[in-house]
């Protein structure tokens, strides 16, 4: 008789690492097992070597954190090597490797995986200056990744590379529904997408790409909720501008997940929306966030006071879209939180102390 066993994964959906074991044939009481290792399948054993460029920012500092969790090796490279020991102390990190730019080859060179997530923050105020930034942050790093990955031979490049870039690619609507297939807006930030991309996708074609368009990400420990949790908390919370935006968000811990399964499963290419199958208006998001915090969410801020304090910059937040994650949802991921009151709920109770243990479910 003969079995086909699978090996045991360790994340969500089915991944691959970048080399299979042949199927082993052992002799058992005259029977002949098959044990063999799908294609789509990783083991928990394999131990990746991954760097992160933008480690220190909300995003990465979760996904380090994840990576060591899962005894992988964290190479950050950074501009800052100073700033960075301030996020990433040896003492609770012992484990990471720091470098600055001119190293970044070195480092690169002996990694399986890059993850490239820098950028300057978009919700501040857009002066000219900032705006160029805002470009240059993510269009220069990512061509001096891609340009060492290309520098390097084949036998000892990264096999995969995972690069942000985000919704705004799509533009904004109130009425489009939008997937990996949309074209591309015609405002500033999509404009900003292309280019990003476009800079990813010079990457050698023998390393596996995979551009992740990052919707809201909600977290405590920062992103939208940690500019919106204050207000609720002094009951001046409530939608910003009409409320009938849309808001397509993912939690923070999800999108880590995405980014693990991209680094380790090969049906991993190309664009994949990073946000949650249920986007919501903001309104209702607002509301949610009220009822989780035991706050009402009364008390809306109007088109021009954001403008008046972000400037252009206000589009971020007085216009949306509403994305879904087709590919992700294709390729088998599964959504601990596929909607915003579950994600809320979690978030906000993992830190009673932002409700002072005061925190009613909806």
């Amino acid at each position: 008789m003969e079995l086909c066993k699978i090996s045991p994964h360790w994340t969500k959906t089915s991944p691959s690492l970048f080399h299979l074991r042949r199927p082993r044939l052992i002799k058992e009481e005259k029977r002949c097992r098959i044990f063999c290792v799908d294609n789509n399948q990783s083991l928990k054993s394999e131990q990746l070597i991954v760097s992160i460029t933008g480690a220190t920012g909300f995003i990465g500092r979760r996904l380090v954190q994840r990576l060591l969790a899962d005894n992988h090796v964290v190479r950050v490279l950074t501009r800052s090597r100073s700033k960075t020991k301030s996020i990433f102390p040896a003492k609770e990190f012992p484990g990471i490797i720091i470098v600055e730019e001119p190293e970044w080859p070195k480092c690169i060179e002996a990694s399986s995986a890059v993850v490239n997530l820098a950028g300057l923050p978009i919700s501040t105020r857009w002066s000219a200056e900032i705006k160029k930034e805002i470009k240059r942050s993510r269009v220069n790093t990512t061509t001096k990744v891609v340009d060492v990955i290309n520098c390097l031979s084949p036998d000892v490049q990264p096999k995969v590379l995972v690069s942000a870039t985000a919704v705004g690619y799509y533009g904004t609507s109130e009425t489009q529904v939008f997937d990996e297939q949309s074209p591309s807006g015609n405002d500033f930030l999509a404009e900003v997408c292309r280019e990003w991309e476009a800079r990813a996708q010079g990457v050698n074609k023998d390393v596996r790409l995979v551009l992740i368009r990052i919707g809201v990400v909600l977290g405590k420990d920062g992103g939208a909720l940690a500019r919106m949790i204050p207000l609720f908390m002094m009951f001046a919370g409530g939608p910003l501008g009409s409320g009938k935006q849309w808001f397509s968000w993912i939690h923070l811990d999800d999108l880590v997940s995405l980014i693990m399964e991209a680094l380790s499963n090969q049906s991993y290419k190309g664009v994949i929306n990073g946000t949650a199958p249920n986007p919501v208006r903001l309104g209702e998001m607002c509301e949610q966030l009220g009822r989780v915090m035991g706050r009402p969410s009364w008390l809306p801020v109007p088109d021009f006071a954001l403008k008046a304090v972000l400037g252009e910059g206000a589009s971020v937040v007085l216009d949306g879209q509403k994305v879904l994650p087709k590919k992700a949802q294709e390729l088998g991921f599964s959504f601990d939180y596929p909607y915003v009151s579950d994600a809320l709920k979690d978030i906000i109770t993992s830190d009673k102390k932002l409700v002072q243990g005061q925190v009613r479910a909806p």
